[in-house]
């Protein structure tokens, strides 16, 4: 962890309710699958987001207008400087051995896994992606995810785009040795029994400080009681309670 102030060069609005802030002077490395942890004037809590992309000192996040929080950080512009903690919580791990994996994203919860995917390619590995929304408007990062070169699934409930239904119905078109995803909580639930390989996923959670010392976002796994900020975001599919 470390404490950084940041200029936002940018940030703008993607798709209804979601943004882009891409932030300058981040020296922090930023793994895949870690967040950050944003000051926000006139707010006792911090706000975390998950890193979408980090290169050469620029960190880019994506955020979803939720509450008062993030509406705040909306309106902010081009120049303004933020307190940041970097490289907060455990990442996904890809040192694990496997030669097809797929990425599931639903969501913002999409967000941490482009900086995976580009973390995989330079480790020689090729995976495929699937991408979950409601709907068609919602679609976030596909082509992102494209121009990398990966075959990209999108998966929508209405059908307005791809295959209609949720990411468990995008399964079967994909051949997959591992799996890496972050969601919301029903969707991963209803992935873990649908999903023929072993995997990694990064749970959504609600934070008070951040850094393990409060305990409220204490989740319950096979190995006991374990914080989501501190222990996680990231758990593998063996020791999570679903």
């Amino acid at each position: 962890m470390k404490k950084q102030t940041l200029k936002i060069e940018s940030n703008r609005m993607v798709v209804d309710k979601v943004w882009e802030m891409k932030l300058s002077g981040c020296d922090d490395v930023q793994k895949p699958g870690q967040f950050v942890n944003i000051a926000l004037e006139g707010k006792f809590l911090r706000r975390p987001i998950s890193v979408n992309d980090w290169k050469d000192g620029v960190l880019t996040l994506l955020y979803k207008v939720v509450g008062r929080g993030t509406a705040q950080m909306a309106e902010m512009k081009a120049g303004e400087c933020l307190d940041v903690l970097t490289g907060l919580g455990n990442g996904f791990d890809l040192s694990v051995n496997c030669a097809k994996p797929v990425l599931i994203g639903g969501g913002i919860g999409v967000a941490p896994l482009y900086l995976l995917a580009k973390e995989l390619l330079a480790k020689g590995v090729k995976p495929s992606v699937i991408l979950g929304f409601n709907t068609a408007s919602e679609v976030i990062l596909k082509d992102e995810f494209e121009a990398l070169g990966l075959q990209t699934l999108v998966t929508t409930v209405d059908g307005s785009c791809g295959i209609k239904g949720f990411v468990t119905n995008a399964l079967p078109e994909l051949e997959y040795d591992y799996f890496y995803t972050c969601g919301p909580m029903p969707m991963l639930r209803a992935l873990a029994p649908a999903v023929t390989s072993k995997g990694q996923l990064s749970l959504e959670e609600r934070m008070g400080c951040g850094t393990g010392i409060c305990m409220g976002c204490t989740c319950k796994t096979l190995l006991g009681a374990k914080r989501v900020c501190k222990d996680g975001p990231v758990f593998t599919l063996d020791e999570i309670a679903l």
